[in-house]
């Protein structure tokens, strides 16, 4: 039986409000850092790292740091998207380590390649970088909410936060990280107005353009 997936990304939505009383299960949790795992990054290098919250003390603490959002407040877990702050000639020949243990791939079929990549980031400013890694972090954001849809795991993506204050709340700089997206995740609530709203998009019609 095929698996119906635009029903589920037409029941998906940006909840507003979760049910307080149910947690995410351990299980669905661990298929998210799965799929985030699992996400394309540009050339594989995967410069981010996932920050996933739980604790309620912790979670109520982020809140006023979100610019007082109540989602935050009463989600299950909240999920920080991070990238890393230094991606240098180390850090790549550390991907090409993992290349060569994973798949067994000669380090001379992969010099060329290696050469290159560190040569081009060594032209590249701090700033560029960082809006490179940025832009991987939005590909994994945009592929955690449809494996929630999936799931029938309620989500709510947030760019409405301060990161340098979750940044020193979460330790994330000692860690070498920064902190690009947040996604609250939960159960929408029976009494989220929001979930029974049709969704408004402008249809495929008017924003797929077929060239042949």
């Amino acid at each position: 039986m095929s698996f119906d997936i635009l029903k589920q990304l037409e029941w998906r939505y940006a909840t507003k409000k979760f049910n307080t009383t149910k947690k995410v299960s351990q299980k669905k949790i661990n298929i998210l850092k799965e799929a985030f795992n699992l996400t394309a990054t540009s050339y594989g290098l995967q410069p981010l790292k996932l920050a996933v919250i739980s604790n309620p003390d912790t979670i109520k603490d982020l809140v006023p740091l979100s610019y007082n959002q109540e989602q935050v407040g009463n989600a299950s877990h909240i999920f920080v998207i991070c990238i890393e702050n230094t991606i240098d000639a180390n850090f790549i020949q550390n991907y090409f380590d993992l290349v060569n243990k994973t798949r067994n791939t000669s380090r001379d079929i992969l010099k060329s390649f290696e050469d290159y990549l560190i040569d081009d980031f060594s032209k590249k400013t701090d700033e560029e970088i960082q809006i490179w890694a940025s832009k991987q972090a939005y590909l994994t954001l945009g592929n955690l909410l449809t494996v929630c849809a999936v799931e029938e795991v309620d989500a709510c993506p947030i760019e409405g936060f301060q990161p340098d204050q979750y940044d020193a709340y979460l330790n994330l700089t000692d860690k070498g990280l920064k902190s690009v997206l947040v996604m609250a995740v939960g159960h929408r609530s029976d009494d989220d107005t929001f979930s029974k709203l049709k969704k408004v998009r402008r249809g495929v019609e008017e924003i797929v353009i077929d060239i042949e």
